[in-house]
């Protein structure tokens, strides 16, 4: 026991080592072997359980509700003027819904027909002038005119002084003023629109001298809401 333990054995110990190796190795793969091939050469042996489990398909998705008819209205079809058929015959007498078993009174029809040319109230005859008079509508207190249409009656209009702090800094440009023009043909209420700031007060002392003619609506004088201009230049 002891000189196998040693070194120096002779080599007994490796010798056997190695065939118990190999004959594991043979041992472990014939195992595994039949392991793997007893299940596929006798499929009968394995679970009917889990194979029924495997083998069944899904049930399939439900299918989708059908869609809905729909509603057809149905449409009377009109007879053509070609599917009317003309009576055999032509009966002597055609009853018109009236009486016709009592005698017409005279005068009868002459009072229907004056019943029908008689006027209603506001016809023809009361446009003829036997009628109510028209009445106009009243005319407004105050309009809004174009500064192009209030140019045509403008009467007197004299210059605005060309501010001198203005001249001397080179400004010009055009102010804007809304203006509201009396019945009688002056300036009122004369407010700045958009401008040079130092201009402003020249172009309004300017304009409160200007006189228009009366504005007539309906052959009336009335107020009038308007724009001017008033152009600054330093070319004259």
């Amino acid at each position: 026991m002891f000189e196998d333990a040693m070194m120096e054995s002779g080599g007994r110990i490796n010798t056997r080592s190695k065939y118990y190796t190999i004959f594991g190795a043979l041992l472990n793969g014939c195992v595994l072997a039949a392991l793997i091939l007893v299940p596929l050469l006798h499929p009968q042996a394995l679970p009917k359980s889990e194979m029924t489990a495997m083998l069944v398909a899904p049930p399939p998705p439900a299918s989708p509700p059908p869609p809905p008819v729909p509603q057809v209205q149905q449409v009377r079809s009109v007879p053509m003027l070609s599917e009317f058929i003309a009576p055999r015959t032509i009966p002597a007498q055609i009853h018109t819904g009236r009486d016709t078993s009592q005698p017409p009174v005279p005068g009868a029809n002459m009072q229907e027909m004056g019943a029908a040319a008689s006027p209603a109230p506001g016809g023809l005859f009361d446009l003829l002038g036997t009628g109510q008079p028209v009445v106009h509508a009243p005319t407004p207190n105050k309009v809004r005119v174009s500064q192009g249409v209030m140019a045509g009656n403008l009467v007197s209009r004299p210059d605005p002084v060309y501010p001198a702090i203005a001249k001397d800094a080179r400004i010009q440009g055009t102010v804007i003023l809304s203006a509201t023009i009396s019945k009688t043909g002056s300036i009122e209420n004369l407010t700045v629109v958009s401008g040079p700031a130092m201009l402003a007060p020249a172009a309004i002392e300017a304009v409160r001298q200007w006189r228009y003619r009366p504005y007539l609506l309906n052959g009336e004088p009335v107020e009038v809401q308007t724009l001017v201009n008033v152009t600054f230049s330093l070319g004259g």
